[in-house]
């Protein structure tokens, strides 16, 4: 059976209490999450947030670079002033190179081996250095706001706690 049959009955059990629909868009501490779609990591509740409190935008290995658009809408239109990027331990960006992905795709699919080639899946090999890696890339890049405080972090799967690397 599909995930998906369950999503209008656990829609409304979540509904019956729901009480949330006051929330403002933006978010009330000013704050966007940059982090890994890891299905092991739940950031509002290793970090103490509740609905309302941030911007969580995640993609494969909570890279910087995959999250520049969303980052650029969260801070220009919805006011964030703060980004914490969370990369983390076991993650599977630790794992694999570009060329090897590329590889896979040209033998399992029919799409232009050009095509495939142009994509840069941001892997990393060493984890608090791809951190610092993408905390300085966002300090530098002219579309991040100038005065935006910006951290970078690694979660550590097999605790549940955090280490600040930049």
């Amino acid at each position: 059976m599909s995930a998906h049959t369950d999503f209008v009955q656990a829609s409304d059990k979540y509904a019956q209490g729901f009480t949330k629909g006051h929330l403002k868009a933006p978010p009330a501490k000013k704050l966007a999450i940059v982090t890994c779609m890891d299905a092991r990591i739940d950031p509002a509740a290793h970090l103490g947030l509740q609905e309302g409190d941030a911007h969580i935008i995640r993609n494969a290995g909570g890279a910087a670079k995959d999250a520049l658009r969303s980052l650029i809408i969260s801070q220009r239109l919805l006011g964030t002033r703060e980004i914490a990027l969370f990369h983390h331990t076991d993650c599977g960006m630790l794992t694999f190179s570009s060329q090897h992905l590329h590889s896979i795709l040209k033998s399992q699919t029919k799409v232009d081996p050009e095509t495939i080639d142009k994509i840069d899946f941001l892997e990393f090999g060493d984890l608090e250095e791809a951190v610092k890696s993408d905390v300085k890339w966002l300090k530098e890049n002219p579309l991040v706001l100038e005065e935006t405080k910006v951290t970078g972090w690694v979660y550590e799967v097999e605790t549940g706690k955090v280490r600040q690397v930049a």
